[in-house]
């Protein structure tokens, strides 16, 4: 890179393009500051921890990513004109950071860490997302924080039949496939993406051209360390503490819980709440009497605390060992089952589609709701506008775990939740020029127990045939866990919430019966090797295909007609000069369309007019009269028309819908007419004869010339040109 911003820069070329990282100027003190450059998109990332430990069980890491608008050359709209709470997909690319790093913290470092992602230049072609994971793993690196690194990270996509690493925004709207994957050298950390129905060996052979760029970067990282500290940089990493427990207290635990824990585990319960009620049996008792010992001097003093922590070491220790050593799960399905599932269609009359989907204990109920193009959603990006016509909410309330916990809007689980829901189905839905609905989905948990984002793809696809959307295909989603030691390892299908905190793997694809839709997997351990990886995905193709036949069993293709509730939409196409008239002066033409008939009406810049509405009659009366901006009054046509003013000169009537002319009081009868009203009156229909239609559009009509055909007037006047008035002189001759 020509002009380098910061002391030290070194490069690599990745699937042709060149990725920069620099550092050693900006941010200087800062844990660690890089800045990684992809094109002229340039990404800053910044990783610091306090010096103070928090009293908590877990790796305090936050994630923040921001995406300024002076990087794209822009100002923010709004009153403030500044930058406000993150946007969706910043809040995305946070995730898309997070991910990768957390499993490489040690499990006992309690320093609140911060890794601050900015977008400080986008040209506007080269996402910034995958390049911040990059920047924010070289920052860590050059840090003092104890931390197992580096991660590189890349998006590949799958382009007229080739694999393009880091395509641009231009190139990713024609792609088969894509996905983000990020990891170390050798091993996979976190997999995202959606496919058009790929199969699982295309998908296998990204991630293998993917895997070796990732290396090539993780190198370049390890090369940014070695010249930093060849320029002076001192690099001291801390220590991360020990967490001691009393050693009485330790020994107290496991001989009074590890036969109890064997024993719940060996039963095989169906609920959380069976499960619950069965380790509380032996962990209350326990917890009441080291809360007893009241001596200091004691070894127990003050053990209850540490007590909790020992019993949930020991449970994911016996959970683990039950499924590797003796191939139980703790619910006692098989490590392929998959737990009962019911289907509950159209619930609710006045929702366009709805269904209640439930797996074991995890259930979501599912609406989906059509509206016009006006119901799009403006997307204010980086990049630019954009209307959002797919919309999928995903809302997780506390009493779906049997929790107290008020209601704040989305948090960033959800906005992840629902993205990967909404990019597996968003690839089946009908094209917009087929099926021109804005389509809203929301996913509400009603029950969790395991992978509640899955059961959001199967009761939107659900949804979606119960409301009448033309989908391409049903879509089901599965969540697979892993269980890995050394060279043992299970893999496990619709993973429970239990197989979840204790595995090492969170995998789930979605698709259909021709291929994968959308995809995520997160390793909590340091990495996974791509053979595993191919033998969960050909387990969860054997799930997700058998949940599809529940599924078709349910309701196999898509309601032949839409809900009565829903709106009917019209499509149609008017001159683009004629929007004005449509619209109106201020709006008045089109509000009043729109108050009249009880329709919404949706113009766009192209002349395309969309009417929706419940109405039927409506709509069609609404339908006439746009279409009517089309028309054009033809000389020596006759129409009928109605009257809507008399004046005293003629009457203006009303050809078609929004056309009028005027009817000339001399044009009323072959007889005189001294005063209109004698003849007419407003509402009157009447039929009349085009004459004229000047430059102006300004229209003549005749009613005396079908009265009495060709009697004066019933022919056009030539227009008048300059020279055609006739001298005074002349005249007196």
């Amino acid at each position: 890179m020509e002009n380098p911003i910061q002391k030290i820069s070194l490069q690599e070329t990745v699937g042709g393009k060149t990725i920069t990282l620099q550092t050693g100027t900006i941010a200087k003190q800062a844990g660690g500051s890089v800045t990684a450059h992809l094109g002229e998109t340039v990404t800053f990332s910044a990783a610091t921890a306090a010096w103070t430990a928090k009293d908590v069980d877990f790796v305090t890491l936050t994630s923040e990513y921001r995406e300024r608008t002076y990087a794209a050359g822009r100002i923010p709209g709004g009153f403030f004109k500044r930058e406000t709470r993150p946007r969706d997909k910043e809040t995305l690319s946070a995730r898309i950071v997070d991910r990768p790093i957390r499993p490489l913290f040690p499990k006992t470092w309690r320093y609140e860490t911060m890794v601050h992602t900015l977008v400080i230049s986008s040209d506007l072609a080269n996402d910034p997302d995958v390049l911040a994971v990059n920047s924010a793993s070289a920052a860590l690196m050059l840090s003092d924080i104890p931390w197992a690194g580096p991660v590189a990270a890349v998006r590949i996509a799958r382009i007229n039949e080739e694999f393009v690493l880091l395509p641009t925004f231009e190139q990713r709207e024609t792609a088969e496939m894509e996905l983000v994957v990020a990891g170390k050298k050798g091993a996979l950390l976190m997999v995202e993406g959606s496919g058009q129905e790929v199969g699982e060996d295309l998908f296998m052979q990204a991630l293998a051209v993917a895997s070796e760029a990732i290396d090539k970067l993780c190198d370049l990282q390890l090369k940014l360390v070695a010249a930093s500290v060849a320029s002076g940089r001192k690099i001291v990493k801390r220590e991360a503490p020990k967490i001691e427990r009393p050693q009485a207290v330790v020994d107290l635990v496991k001989k009074k819980a590890t036969e109890p824990i064997r024993k719940v585990l060996h039963a095989g319960h169906k609920t959380k709440e069976a499960f619950s009620d069965a380790i509380d049996a032996f962990r209350e008792p326990l917890l009441q009497e080291l809360e007893a010992v009241k001596d200091p001097a004691s070894p127990l003093y003050g053990g209850q605390k540490h007590a909790k922590a020992v019993i949930e070491d020991i449970l994911s220790e016996e959970s683990r060992r039950l499924t590797l050593e003796e191939g139980l799960r703790p619910d006692g399905r098989k490590f392929d089952e998959i737990r009962p599932i019911t289907i509950q269609l159209g619930l609710f009359p006045r929702l366009h589609g709805s269904i209640l989907f439930t797996r074991g204990q995890t259930q979501a109920f599912v609406s989906a709701t059509l509206g016009t193009p006006g119901d799009m959603q403006i997307m204010d990006e980086l990049e630019g506008e954009y209307k959002e016509r797919f919309l999928l909410h995903y809302n997780f309330p506390g009493f779906s775990v049997g929790e107290v916990k008020p209601e704040r809007g989305p948090g960033r689980r959800e906005i992840g939740h629902g993205a990967l829901a909404r990019r597996s189905l968003a690839i089946l839905l009908p094209k917009e020029e087929d099926f021109a609905y804005t389509i809203r989905l929301v996913s509400e948990i009603m029950e969790s127990n395991g992978s509640s984002s899955m059961a959001s793809v199967c009761g939107g696809s659900l949804a979606l045939f119960d409301a009448g959307v033309p989908m391409k295909a049903a879509c089901a989603g599965i969540a697979m866990g892993l269980v890995l030691e050394g060279e043992k390892y299970a893999i496990l299908t619709d993973i429970a919430g239990i197989e979840d905190h204790n595995g090492d793997l969170d995998f789930k694809v979605a698709g259909t019966t021709k291929g994968i839709t959308g995809f995520q997997m997160d390793m909590k351990v340091e990495g996974l090797k791509l053979d595993i990886l191919q033998k969960a995905l050909e387990q969860a193709k054997k799930g997700r295909l058998f949940i599809l036949d529940k599924m078709n069993a349910a309701i196999a293709a898509p309601r032949p007609e839409l809900s009565a509730h829903a709106p009917r939409l019209l499509r149609l196409h008017i001159p683009v000069p004629k929007i004005g008239a449509l619209i109106g002066p201020g709006g008045k033409n089109i509000r009043r369309m729109i108050e009249t008939y009880g329709v919404e009406i949706d113009v766009e810049d192209d002349g395309t007019v969309f009417i929706g509405g419940t109405d039927a009659d409506g709509c069609a009366k609404a339908q006439a009269e746009v279409e009517a901006l089309s028309l054009e009054a033809e000389v020596g046509k006759i129409y009928k028309g109605r009257v809507v003013s008399i004046k005293e000169f003629g009457a203006f009537v009303e050809i078609f819908p929004g056309k009028e002319g005027l009817l000339h009081i001399s044009q009323i009868d072959v007889k005189r007419v001294e005063r209109v009203e004698d003849v007419l009156k407003e509402g009157d229909e009447v039929e009349v004869k085009c004459l004229e239609v000047d430059s102006d559009g300004k229209i003549r009509l005749s009613r005396k010339a079908i009265l009495a055909p060709g009697s004066e007037g019933d022919s056009p006047r030539p227009p008048r040109r300059d020279g055609d008035r006739p001298r005074r002189d002349s005249r007196r001759r």
